[in-house]
């Protein structure tokens, strides 16, 4: 993709990935959920229960006017892509129209990362959406979890929840995850890349 084309990618809907249980709330693998509640509690937007789309849903308007959709798929996550298809289906969004907020073990707490595209890098929310988009040319919000011990460990720290360090640098990081959305609403997601891809805050352990 080159520079001009990328500049103008500006998401209609938002996808948080997570898991639908209630022993799933508030663990590292369900970041991309807290942060899409985030986004409804600023943005005054009611989450409800949407059959069609086997998520949580929201439509409403973003600061600066921008209509916006959020979605909380209620599938596990290796069937997230049929919740997102329904929607841009109904729609007729693009691939690029839809930005997918999810964890990621590779980048330390306090870290997040906004990509173009890329790999599913091993996450099943994510190889769900590309399958079902066809493509895996869309925008994504990635938030760092930290990485486990390994092996079996990797399963016990994703669906762990954060150490009491962690959750103050938690809330500011879903905060700024905010503002980084609300810029790319405005301003295109490159310019979102450029001011939030430095982003860090340390952990006190």
């Amino acid at each position: 993709m080159s520079t001009d084309s990328t500049a103008l990618i500006i998401p209609e809907l938002i996808v948080g990935l997570g898991n639908p249980e209630p022993k799933y709330d508030n663990t590292r693998h369900n970041i991309g959920f807290n942060a899409v509640d985030e986004l409804a509690k600023i943005w005054q937007l009611d989450l409800k229960e949407n059959k069609r789309f086997q998520g949580l849903f929201a439509e409403g308007v973003a600061p600066g006017g921008k209509k916006i959709r959020l979605l909380k798929p209620l599938t596990y996550k290796n069937r997230t892509g049929q919740s997102d298809r329904a929607e841009t289906d109904r729609n007729k969004l693009s691939p690029q129209s839809v930005k997918v907020v999810y964890d990621d073990m590779d980048l330390p707490v306090g870290r997040l990362r906004i990509r173009f595209t890329g790999s599913a890098g091993g996450h099943n929310g994510m190889k769900s959406i590309i399958s079902h988009l066809g493509s895996k040319d869309f925008p994504r919000l990635r938030i760092g979890i930290g990485k486990s011990g390994g092996g079996k460990q990797t399963v016990g720290h994703v669906l762990g929840k954060f150490a009491p360090a962690e959750c103050k640098v938690i809330e500011e990081v879903l905060y700024v995850s905010v503002k980084a959305i609300e810029l790319s609403l405005k301003e295109g997601i490159e310019q979102s890349m450029n001011r939030y891809n430095g982003f860090s805050i340390e952990t006190n352990n």
